[in-house]
C-alpha cells in the first residue's frame, strides 16, 4: 500500500538502542530481548536490518555510550544510520538506504518511546512509507521528575494511538513481537 513507487519490501528498523539511551529504560531487558528475537527472524527471513544510532554531547561517535547494546550485534552488511535529530530520517542517509534497498514498509523497534521513536513513526508515515510499531519492542527513561506520565503509560500512549493512525495509500499499526509478519501489510 506505501505510495513510494518501485518499493515491494520491509525492512525492520532499529532506533537507538544504544548503551547510553537504554541503560536505565523501562521494560529495558524484556525489550532488548524482543529486538533481538526481531533482528533474528529478520536475517531469517532475508528482511533488511537498518540501524539508527542517535549522535549528541552525550552519545559521541565511538564512545561507549553510543555503541548498540551488547546483547545486539549489528550484521557487517547492514546498514547504520547516525543521526542528530529526533526523526531518523532528517538529514540523514535513512531515506538513501531505503531506496536502496526498495523498501516501502517498515516494522519499528527501539528507543524512546516518547522521542526518536514517536518522530521516526511520524517521519515515515508522512514519507510515504507503511509503518509498524512492535509495541512491546519499545521503550523509554521515566521523565515524571520533568511532568511526564510513567514510562510505562508513556509506552502504553504510544501504542494505542499509533495502532489508529493512517494516511492517505499508507498504513499504520501495531503489533506484538510474536505477531509480527514481515509480508503482511501493517
Amino acid at each position: 500500500m506505501t505510495t513510494l513507487a518501485d518499493r515491494p519490501h520491509t525492512a525492520l528498523l532499529v532506533v537507538d538502542v544504544q548503551n547510553g539511551v537504554v541503560a536505565g529504560a523501562f521494560r529495558r531487558d524484556e525489550v532488548v530481548a524482543n529486538v533481538g528475537a526481531l533482528v533474528e527472524r529478520a536475517r531469517r527471513e532475508g528482511v533488511p536490518v537498518v540501524w539508527v544510532q542517535h549522535c549528541d554531547a552525550q552519545l559521541v561517535p565511538g564512545g561507549d555510550d553510543w555503541r548498540i547494546v551488547p546483547e545486539l550485534a549489528p550484521g557487517q552488511d547492514e546498514p547504520r544510520v547516525e543521526k542528530r535529530y529526533g526523526d531518523s530520517f532528517e538529514d540523514t542517509a535513512l531515506e538513501a538506504v531505503l531506496a536502496g534497498l526498495r523498501v516501502g514498509r517498515l516494522v519499528l523497534a527501539g528507543a524512546q518511546t516518547d522521542v526518536c521513536v514517536r518522530s521516526t513513526l511520524h517521519g515515515a508515515l508522512v514519507r510515504g512509507y507503511d509503518t509498524t510499531l512492535v509495541s512491546d519492542a519499545h521503550t523509554t527513561e521515566d521523565m515524571t521528575a520533568w511532568g511526564a506520565p510513567p514510562p510505562e503509560q508513556v509506552v502504553a500512549h504510544t501504542n494505542l494511538y499509533w495502532s489508529h493512525q493512517s494516511a492517505p495509500g499508507r498504513t499504520a499499526g501495531t503489533v506484538e513481537t510474536r505477531d509480527v509478519d514481515f509480508t503482511a501489510a501493517a
